[in-house]
């Protein structure tokens, strides 16, 4: 497949401007349905990300923050819904776009495009409203004290973001951050990078005071650590695995600095017997094998009442074999490919070790025997599972679902919080009492009943346990990048009168 005219050879977006990187070195771009290489992106160095760090720092106290970071609202505002415009005129392009990067089917790229527009737009509200919320009173027992609160932006944000929802997951944290009037350095993963990169282009064109943004791309030892360690920026907000999460929180407690992180996830869906069989086994498709199941909260482990369990099964591998696999970009495709080389070996490992480990393959697990090149791989569907396989314990980050039953519903909470992440998870029953039961036993920041995925940019966002703190989206996404300021006055005209004054002379 030849590269399209919407590859362009960027270099590092710095200052408003395109920079080529200190060491002048580049990555290349694989697409990883067709395994050719497509373009490249330039390889930042900590020299890079000192620039970077540097012109947001500027940005952010350049005229005492009168054209940023303390300007109105509204002013942030105007430029987020430029943004957005940008992002609808340009929706096929950038689509187009993602999926060549990442693989994903065009259709969800396009939704993908819906979804930045939107987020953009609502943290312009927000930007908005903020400045009716400054100065809100404290009620105090004293008289003689007045006392009210200010929300400032916390500084520079060091934005490090993970490549299966690339320009969306970017935008959950650029929106927000700027909207709060923060500066930002973005730093997309090095196997997804190009449309972040295009963000940089059009916020040239929408007019983005230089420095605001930043957006420098490169590995994660090379750029991604010394962003997050740098002592210059006020916060790291972070989506990735675990392992990396860690680190990150290593390097920002050594100057106490604030991080929010979206990490890992085994999410639990589990199915009680009361419930519409066809309905439920389409969200439960839905849940681990959209985007190829690359999604961090995606329900992985699938428990199933034991009465309804066979019957699933067989409408389960039914629908499953129904989903279309393909090139990304031929209509109707709903399952592409997985992001690299080394995530689809990952994914083999994992498949095989479930089957020596005793675990039966019921649906899957191949390459799909149309498809020579790329790096494809069937949805997998995985049954005869014990808790104490890999399978049941660790991410798979691609399509392969686990399934064990139960029989009561304490035997299902049990198994579904039998995990060490707390991102999302689900029930579906046609017995309302019994959802509200489980939604407050879960071990989770997200639960959905009777559906599974779907992410609202009104509603916050996060996980407990290894999957990470802090909430992205909605109001609290915003207040991610705020501080609180009290601000307390003596009103009174009289002396405090706590120490004896002085004799008068």
């Amino acid at each position: 497949m030849a590269a399209p005219p919407t590859i362009q050879r960027r270099g590092l977006f710095i200052r408003g401007g395109w920079r080529e990187p200190s060491l002048g070195r580049r990555l290349p771009v694989i697409n990883p349905a067709t395994e050719a290489t497509i373009g490249d992106i330039p390889a930042a160095t900590a020299e890079d990300v000192e620039i970077a760090v540097a012109a947001a720092r500027d940005a952010f106290s350049r005229d005492g923050g009168r054209h940023w970071s303390r300007a109105p609202g509204a002013v942030r505002a105007k430029f987020l819904r430029a943004i957005a415009a940008k992002i609808k005129e340009r929706k096929s392009d950038l689509a187009l776009l993602e999926t060549l990067d990442s693989g994903k089917p065009l259709d969800e790229s396009d939704a993908d495009m819906d979804d930045v527009a939107a987020c953009f737009e609502y943290y312009a509200d927000l930007a908005e409203a903020l400045d009716g919320k400054q100065r809100s009173p404290i009620s105090l027992p004293m008289e003689n004290f007045k006392s009210y609160v200010l929300k400032e932006p916390i500084g520079v944000a060091g934005l490090i973001t993970a490549w299966n929802y690339p320009l969306l997951m970017a935008t959950w944290k650029v929106a927000p951050s700027l909207a709060a009037g923060c500066t930002a350095v973005l730093k997309p993963s090095e196997l997804a990078s190009l449309t972040c990169l295009e963000l940089g282009a059009i916020c040239i064109e929408v007019g983005l005071p230089p420095g605001v943004l930043n957006i420098i791309t490169g590995l994660g030892p090379e750029a991604g650590a010394p962003l997050s360690s740098h002592p210059h920026v006020d916060k790291v907000a972070f989506t990735g695995s675990t392992e990396t999460g860690k680190r990150i929180m290593t390097a920002a407690a050594q100057m106490v600095k604030p991080v929010s992180l979206e990490l890992g996830g085994k999410s639990p869906l589990i199915v009680f017997d009361d419930v519409d069989i066809d309905k439920a086994v389409e969200w439960a498709i839905f849940g681990i094998f959209l985007n190829a199941g690359q999604v961090c909260s995606a329900t992985s482990r699938l428990l199933l009442h034991e009465k309804i369990a066979k019957q699933f099964l067989d409408r389960l591998v039914a629908w499953a074999k129904n989903i279309k696999i393909s090139d990304p970009l031929e209509k109707g495709c709903r399952l592409g490919s997985v992001i690299s080389e080394g995530q689809y070996e990952k994914i083999k490992k994992f498949i095989s070790r479930a089957r020596s480990e005793g675990a039966t393959i019921l649906y899957g697990g191949a390459r799909p025997q149309h498809l020579r090149r790329g790096f494809f791989i069937e949805p997998t569907i995985i049954t005869d599972v014990s808790t104490s396989m890999q399978i049941w314990r660790e991410e798979v980050f691609g399509p392969v679902l686990c399934i064990k039953e139960f029989r009561t519903e304490s035997e299902a909470v049990e198994l579904a919080n039998d995990t060490h992440y707390g991102l999302g998870g689900a029930v579906i029953s046609n017995d309302q009492e019994r959802c509200e039961r489980i939604t407050k036993a879960l071990q989770c920041g997200i639960v959905w009943i009777n559906c599974s995925q779907p992410t609202l940019v009104q509603a916050p966002w996060g996980g407990n346990k290894r999957s990470g703190f802090g909430r992205e989206l909605g109001e609290w996404g915003l207040d991610n990048y705020l501080t609180v300021k009290q601000v307390t006055k003596y009103c009174s005209d009289e002396q405090w009168g706590w120490y004896q004054p002085p004799s008068k002379l």
